[in-house]
């Protein structure tokens, strides 16, 4: 069965789903270019205001497909680098994407797939949901922004604990971490996870945009850099009509009803 990225929307959310059963959800290349192309078709319809990231059947992925690294051992190594290099486009993709992206876990999140799970902005996961960097395990190395998300949100050694020992992480221990943002009931990570979404769906696009380019530009550029970006932003989005529509709303005490 062919690894597939499947997609349905629910209200203002899109809902991409790793579908690979046979093998966990692992990743493959294919994943990768679907999960780019359908986070470039959602930039452009502004009916879709939210993203939320999955995996089918109780489990969100495995990581990377042993065998097919067994196999790429065989070939020369750009084989493997032009895969790797389309997981990072893919990671890219969802951390310039404008609009807010969720994660939902269930089960294993291993791996590549734990790499993915960090680059979105939140995670929802069950309590019973496993993680772990488990490269290390097989003698590799993390890839797909593992060693970027981990050492920008954790201390030194507490990242190096996940990524050298590649020991099981519960839900419960990232989200005291601030890895997770909320802890589910077994089975309620993506229902929790589209609620949270519809809450983000009720807010203004251009602010989450703004909000989103502001933190991922927080950390690797001067202060007085940041200040002059959130000047131009500020004042681009006041002469927004979703300024005028919030302030409003919030003299008239309603809710807005943004565009």
């Amino acid at each position: 069965m062919t690894a597939t990225l499947k997609s349905h929307s629910h209200g203002g959310t899109l809902v991409l789903t790793i579908h690979n059963p046979e093998q966990r959800n692992a990743l493959a290349p294919e994943i990768y270019v679907a999960g780019i192309e359908a986070l470039i078709a959602a930039e452009r319809n502004a009916e879709v205001r939210s993203v939320v990231l999955t995996g089918d059947g109780g489990t969100f992925c495995a990581g990377g497909n042993l065998q097919r690294l067994l196999a790429n051992r065989q070939q020369p190594p750009e084989v493997q680098a032009d895969s790797i290099e389309a997981l990072h486009g893919w990671i890219e993709a969802i951390r310039s994407f404008p609009k807010p992206v969720i994660t939902a876990v269930e089960g294993a999140c291993a791996g590549a797939g734990f790499s993915l799970a960090l680059a979105c902005d939140l995670l929802v996961a069950a309590r019973d949901a496993v993680f772990v960097m488990a490269y290390v395990n097989v003698g590799l190395s993390p890839d797909g922004g593992a060693t970027w998300s981990l050492l920008r949100q954790l201390p030194r050694a507490t990242a190096l604990q996940l990524l050298m020992l590649g020991e099981r992480a519960g839900a419960e221990r990232l989200h005291q971490l601030g890895l997770v943002t909320a802890v589910s009931a077994p089975g309620a990570a993506l229902s929790d996870a589209l609620a949270l979404a519809e809450r983000l769906n009720a807010k203004a696009p251009n602010a989450l945009a703004s909000i989103k380019a502001l933190a991922n530009d927080a950390l690797t550029q001067s202060l007085p850099a940041q200040l002059r970006d959130e000047r131009d932003h500020f004042v681009r989005n006041l002469h927004h009509p979703n300024a005028g529509e919030g302030i409003r709303a919030f003299l008239d005490k309603r809710a807005a009803q943004y565009r």
